[in-house]
């Protein structure tokens, strides 16, 4: 059939916009390497199993569906086009796959209902059908010319091979349409993790994408059907269709996983860096340091980090002067700061005085009568950070240094 110019166009104009199928694949395949040290470590998690054997299913598309390896494919088994039912094989474990993580996910390991169960159970027994027919049917067809891009067009006439890709694209469309009506009901639920929140949008902008290559496949086979020859919908239009849908769903995959991993590792750092003020100044009084650990990591570093500090500052609470300690709490909040950062402020003044106290007087004998430093030791991070402010801390000194001095007259008098 000769292509008409109207078919020719929109194929020279998408040829720009080609994408290898080896993209997504690298994408997909980052996305199982990131998983897979969980998915190692928590096994017998079936959620965890389900995302690995899911992202293996779709690397194994890309794969397998790139025309190089259609034909080697075709060559190693000696059957001219036997990657059709393969590659379609895959496609269809692949939504199925998805429609069973969706499920699951949505619900829960706790929902062990029988509406739940039963749904899981239609859907391995609907799809392990349908890639049975499918076998069937490429065997009952008559397939003897190999075809790398554009086999659903070319055979979409044929006995037995017109229904195989009829039954593999209603399938597919099947489980792309209920799996993102799923994700785009559980995008609106209420207190979503803001990383789990955009994960679901990127997948459901995929399974979207996965619905319109689709369309495109169908609209190009049911125009064989009639007669026509739209073909550039399926051999130029599908393919980058399809790989920018597995690019959002590899990436919907990762970023709930990788966002709470950074924004974790961020918030260790953030923390391990916020005690730096108070630890150098807890190391003068000790004159030691945390002991460096090349491999350390970032949670053991910042829990050694503040061990050290609380060690260093418990018998520094004997030298604080809890008269001081009020009246500087009570100086901070006279200058207008809150509760919160006054009372960091007034422990400030009282470690720094109790850090030159200490260096002029002897160890106290008895400390039971001594102030109650419990929050000083639970607040360190915010005593660390308004050290990054000495002026703050002068002010308030001076203030409470000024509201001493009339005690201290009326008890000469």
């Amino acid at each position: 059939m000769t292509p008409t110019s109207s078919a020719l166009e929109p194929a020279r104009f998408l040829s720009d916009f080609y994408i290898s199928f080896w993209i997504p694949t690298a994408v997909l395949t980052t996305a199982l390497v990131i998983k897979l040290p969980t998915i190692i470590r928590l096994w017998r998690d079936p959620l965890l199993r389900a995302v690995g054997g899911l992202l293996l299913l779709a690397c194994g598309v890309f794969v397998f569906c790139t025309p190089s390896t259609i034909a080697a494919v075709n060559r190693w088994t000696g059957v001219p086009n036997i990657s059709a039912p393969w590659c379609y094989s895959l496609l269809t474990a692949f939504c199925g796959s998805c429609l069973l993580l969706i499920i699951a996910w949505r619900n829960g390991l706790s929902d062990r209902s029988a509406a739940t169960r039963r749904a899981m159970r239609w859907v391995v027994a609907v799809y392990s059908g349908v890639i049975a027919a499918l076998w069937l049917l490429f065997a009952l067809a008559d397939t003897p010319v190999e075809r790398l891009q554009d086999l659903d067009t070319y055979y979409a006439n044929t006995p037995f091979m017109r229904e195989e890709i009829l039954l593999y694209l209603v399938a597919h469309s099947i489980a792309c349409l209920i799996t993102s009506w799923l994700i785009w009901n559980w995008v609106r639920t209420e207190g979503l993790d803001a990383w789990l929140r955009w994960g679901l949008k990127l997948l459901g902008v995929g399974y979207v994408l996965n619905l319109m290559f689709d369309a495109a496949k169908l609209v190009a086979v049911a125009a064989r059907w009639c007669g026509r020859d739209l073909d550039w919908l399926s051999t130029d239009l599908a393919p980058p269709v399809a790989a920018l849908s597995a690019i959002n769903i590899a990436v919907g995959f990762i970023l709930p996983h990788a966002g709470q991993y950074l924004h974790e590792r961020w918030r260790v750092r953030l923390a391990h860096r916020e005690l730096r003020p108070l630890y150098q100044l807890t190391r003068t009084v000790h004159g030691d340091r945390v002991p460096f650990a090349l491999r350390a990591t970032p949670e053991l570093r910042l829990t050694r980090r503040e061990t050290f500090i609380r060690d260093v500052l418990l018998p520094l609470t004997r030298h604080i002067d809890g008269d001081l300690d009020r009246r500087s709490y009570d100086a901070a909040v006279d200058l207008g700061h809150p509760p919160d950062r006054a009372r960091a402020l007034a422990s400030a003044v009282s470690i720094l005085d109790a850090v030159g106290t200490r260096g002029r007087t002897p160890e106290p004998a008895d400390t039971a009568g001594g102030p109650d430093a419990t929050h000083l030791l639970q607040e360190i991070g915010a005593v660390s950070r308004v050290l990054r402010h000495p002026d703050e801390i002068e002010a308030v000194r001076m203030r409470a240094a000024v509201t001493a001095i009339p005690a201290e007259s009326a008890v000469h008098e």
